[in-house]
């Protein structure tokens, strides 16, 4: 499945790097894709041959890969980008796929634009900063929680941590390396186009995760699947449930021995769901 890349035209200047994988068989599904953190928006190629039904669309976010910066863009923004980039493709409705930070964005689409998603899935998210009910960095891995904490301490501070990190493969579980060494693999051909030319997109990100989001995702009236490895490192399975738990529309997977990367490869069936849904 091919994948055609070009620039929208978001406003006042600012350019959107959009991908597409075009028209796919009758019947299609148009998924919108919400990159995690840090990433470019390539939309999952491990997930197309078992999806000749879906068409993908996604977009960098701002401050990655082709996307003008937004200093000091809050998580509602995705659903402003995509209604924006629907509106160039001539796309009424859509499904939203986000995994990891982008699982947030796509919640953002959902609650923002409820007479255009029709369905949402939420891999791995977050869940909003100082939810009440969620001790918010418990299970966390040390460098996510400290990752995450810089980011609490504003923009010089997130910069700061960033400088001076290093990659720690403690992060990710067995299950997860596995998962690296395999199919998604993929993750080589996103995370290193996103940080090439700097960091400000992943600051950008990070600072959005702990700031008000701008939008309530108890507000989301399409239907919802969260997924969840019980597994996770970055980001614990207990964020996942508190978005199951309030919001009503959701429907929680958790799968028991999956972390963060390998509870994609439940992603299939989750599709299966979406499909069902769209």
């Amino acid at each position: 499945m091919a994948v055609d890349e070009f620039d929208v035209d978001a406003g006042g200047g600012r350019r959107l790097h959009v991908y597409d994988t075009g028209t796919a068989a009758a019947g299609e599904i148009v998924v919108f894709w919400h990159h995690g953190t840090p990433n470019i928006g390539l939309p999952p190629r491990p997930l197309f041959a078992g999806a000749p039904d879906i068409r993908w669309v996604s977009f960098d976010r701002p401050g990655y890969g082709g996307s003008d910066s937004v200093p000091g863009r809050d998580v509602a923004d995705a659903a402003s980008n995509a209604a924006v980039v629907a509106d160039a493709l001539g796309i009424d409705r859509f499904a939203v796929m986000g995994h990891s930070g982008g699982g947030p964005h796509a919640l953002a689409c959902a609650a923002l634009l409820p007479d255009r998603v029709v369905g949402a899935v939420s891999v791995s998210a977050l869940a909003p900063f100082g939810a009440d009910g969620l001790d918010w960095f418990a299970g966390m891995g040390p460098s996510s929680a400290a990752s995450l904490r810089a980011a609490t301490a504003g923009r010089a501070a997130k910069e700061q941590y960033e400088a001076a990190a290093e990659y720690n493969p403690e992060m990710f579980t067995a299950a997860d390396h596995a998962a690296l060494q395999g199919e998604w693999s993929w993750f080589e051909d996103v995370v290193g186009p996103a940080v090439e030319n700097g960091i400000g997109g992943l600051v950008d990100d990070d600072l959005a995760y702990v700031a008000p989001w701008g939008f309530d995702p108890a507000a989301i009236k399409a239907p919802l699947l969260v997924v969840h490895g019980e597994r996770d490192r970055i980001v614990p399975s207990s964020h996942g449930r508190w978005l199951a738990r309030n919001c009503p529309t959701a429907l929680l997977r958790v799968t028991p021995d999956d972390g963060h990367i390998s509870v994609l490869g439940s992603a299939p069936s989750a599709l299966d769901w979406l499909r069902a849904r769209a």
